[in-house]
């Protein structure tokens, strides 16, 4: 029996989720193959990905790519800036919820079906959701008492 590897990229898993809206990554995935799998889904995808240091304009006559218009406003705004407009921020803290999950629940799924794994990152999700919530102190902010 042959597994096929669970890659983003592969079709059952795209179609198992709901529309994608946002594809965020660090710029290790700065290239044609992401931006071309990402155009195979419709352009209404947006692409929140930054680009290389070294990365220069396609200049392609036409309509700018989002790679193109991301290095525009880096050029203009600073990478800083780019992060803040783009929410790229956001990449971090979902990094951080992955790494508490692997942590907790463990690095792998261990069920076969996919609809199996479904279910366990599911119950997963769930458990440490509970366990955020127990842990989650109820802050109230005090009013100070005038004499």
């Amino acid at each position: 029996m042959r597994r096929l590897a669970a890659r983003w990229d592969h079709p059952t898993i795209l179609h198992a989720l709901d529309p994608v809206g946002r594809v965020t990554a660090d710029c290790a995935y700065d290239g044609a193959p992401t931006y071309q799998t990402n155009a195979a889904y419709g352009d209404a995808i947006k692409v929140v990905i930054p680009p290389r240091s070294t990365a220069v304009p396609n200049g392609e006559p036409g309509v700018p790519t989002q790679r193109d218009r991301d290095l525009a406003m880096i050029a203009e705004q600073g990478r800083l800036g780019w992060q803040v407009a783009t929410d790229y921020g956001q990449r971090s803290l979902v990094e951080t919820t992955m790494g508490r999950y692997k942590a907790l629940i463990g690095p792998r799924l261990r069920a076969r079906s996919f609809a199996a794994q479904q279910t366990e990152a599911t119950i997963g999700v769930a458990v440490l959701n509970r366990m955020l919530a127990a842990g989650r102190p109820d802050s109230v902010r005090r009013q100070p008492i005038i004499a």
